[in-house]
């Protein structure tokens, strides 16, 4: 099974390789997708709590934009404060001590995050339609990745209801001592634009797994598919005050979520930036358990030896897929430097070739990033790299001329103290360093404050091995890239954050661990 994954792997082309390469062909992936709405009805834009919809307390609302235009979508309830600590209330009140959640079986918890499952799938062109309209991803990628993988990992969860459980301790003397996994309680979770529903099952799958109640803050760039699939979870049948999802801004709703004093947990992904603010915040209010997903600036190592197709297919993949906006992106692309002119050649080709347009074109590779502030900042550090001295090889301009689309954009020459180097773009900007031996790649690629992901292409298993062991980072890949699954945890080192997301690790920072010993007339073994 090892050895298969240094022979040559499969070559396909782009929807094939967002399949994993799994034995599904290209044309009947398409046939799969359905034809989408490019205008869904949109019913859902207030706060959602204890099962309810409301305005928000201020009755304030923001607008959401379409990114593929820069027109405005619909205005939204802007949640604050306020709205939170209603929430809070809703959700204590739903996890106090006999209530019907705290009473449920915890097969019937399962049932409840299968039957939410079977609902997304129910709604899944439609989920995929508003996604694309509202974060401006590839309506096929949305439909056939990221749709797909939401309902696989709220049903992975689901299964894992009734199964993580305590243990019975051997301890000295006529005691019998055992433990209990209980919930750790109410729940702040706070959500990115890059993967709307799917951050939203990360993080919702293992909290209600494990019995606790939620209180979720969606971003303010993408609210519309998060509050749709709330709908889901009245219809669903959990209890009122289980989930609350109130859409708002990370320095007022947000803010307001990190410091609360009766919120016992904060999961967060985004900034490393905003990560601070969250972990300095819950330190100073309750001290509340804290799991951060962070950024990356991950590398991406290309050996001599490798099959150089692949390579480049894998690498453009790495950095270009989901318009650049991934924190685990291979964005530190290093190729040792006897194969380096080839593959900048080949992958200036590749990025030609890349289907930038319409998001509801199922031929699209590549749509508009997801707001003007991104598209800026994306843009901004395209014109740093080259005063910077890094070589612009293809692209580096808008992409359109409404919308916020930027070409697929590939710097070469590039030196690891360049700014393009060291910090994440969150873009289509693909940055292409030169490295000779496997000693200083590995101290190059570990040269960073982030430690979220890397990968190595290499024939050869021993060096394959000795590179992934010396990379200080959450997941190595290893002739792939961006293989995910509701089975395997993903977190990072250093920087990019704290505590696992994904598998068996997943459940453990929604549990609190409690010893309960009792004396008995006589232990007997």
């Amino acid at each position: 099974m090892l050895q298969a994954a240094f022979q040559t792997p499969c070559k396909a082309a782009p929807l094939r390789l967002l399949l994993g390469c799994r034995p599904l062909s290209i044309a009947a992936a398409a046939a799969s997708v359905p034809q989408p709405n490019t205008r869904p009805d949109i019913s859902y834009k207030k706060i959602f709590i204890n099962n309810e919809w409301h305005d928000s307390v201020s009755r304030k609302t923001f607008p959401t934009i379409n990114p593929s235009t820069g027109e405005v979508i619909c205005q939204v309830a802007e949640g604050d404060k306020a709205d939170v600590d209603k929430a809070v209330k809703a959700a204590r009140d739903a996890f106090k001590f006999g209530s019907p959640w705290r009473r449920m079986d915890a097969s019937q918890r399962g049932r409840l995050l299968y039957q939410l499952a079977d609902l997304i799938e129910r709604d899944r062109a439609y989920l995929a339609a508003l996604e694309t309209l509202d974060n401006g991803k590839p309506y096929a990628i949305a439909y056939l990745v990221d749709l797909d993988m939401v309902i696989k990992h709220l049903r992975y969860y689901a299964g894992w209801a009734d199964k993580f459980h305590g243990k019975t301790v051997s301890m000295d003397g006529d005691f019998f001592t055992y433990t209990r996994h209980e919930p750790v309680g109410v729940c702040g979770q706070v959500i990115p634009w890059n993967f709307p529903l799917l951050m939203q099952a990360w993080k919702l799958g293992p909290a209600l797994a494990t019995g606790n109640v939620v209180v979720m803050k969606l971003a303010e760039q993408t609210p519309l598919t998060g509050l749709y699939v709330a709908s889901l979870i009245k219809e669903a049948g959990f209890p009122p005050g289980v989930v609350n999802i109130i859409p708002g801004f990370g320095h007022s709703a947000g803010a307001a979520i990190s410091s609360h004093m009766d919120i016992d947990k904060v999961a967060f992904t985004g900034s490393t930036e905003v990560g601070h603010l969250i972990q300095k915040a819950a330190a100073e209010s309750n001290l509340k358990r804290v799991t951060l997903e962070l950024g990356g600036k991950s590398p991406n190592i290309i050996m001599s030896d490798a099959d150089m197709d692949w390579a480049v297919e894998q690498a453009h993949s790495a950095l270009f897929f989901n318009q650049g906006q991934c924190c685990c992106a291979g964005s530190r692309t290093y190729v040792q430097e006897d194969i380096y002119h080839e593959f900048v050649e080949r992958s200036v080709e590749r990025a030609k070739a890349r289907v930038v347009g319409n998001p509801f074109d199922l031929r699209t590779e590549q749509g508009p990033q997801v707001d003007e502030n991104q598209y800026k900042k994306v843009l901004g550090y395209i014109s740093t790299g080259k005063k910077e001295g890094a070589k612009l090889l293809y692209g580096g301009s808008p992409a359109a001329d409404k919308g916020y689309f930027i070409q697929p954009t590939i710097f070469g020459e590039v030196q690891d103290n360049m700014i393009i180097a060291k910090e994440e773009i969150f873009g289509p900007v693909m940055q292409i360093l030169r490295f000779k031996s496997i000693e200083e790649v590995i101290n190059r690629a570990n040269d960073t404050k982030y430690g979220l992901a890397a990968a190595v292409f290499t024939k050869d298993v021993d060096k394959a091995n000795y590179i992934s062991q010396g990379l200080r980072a959450g997941t190595v890949w290893i002739n792939c890239y961006n293989v995910f699954g509701s089975q395997a945890p993903f977190g990072g080192y250093k920087a990019s954050g704290q505590g696992r997301e994904g598998g068996e690790y997943g459940l453990q920072p929604y549990t609190e661990v409690k010893t309960v010993t009792i004396r008995v007339p006589q232990k007997n073994s």
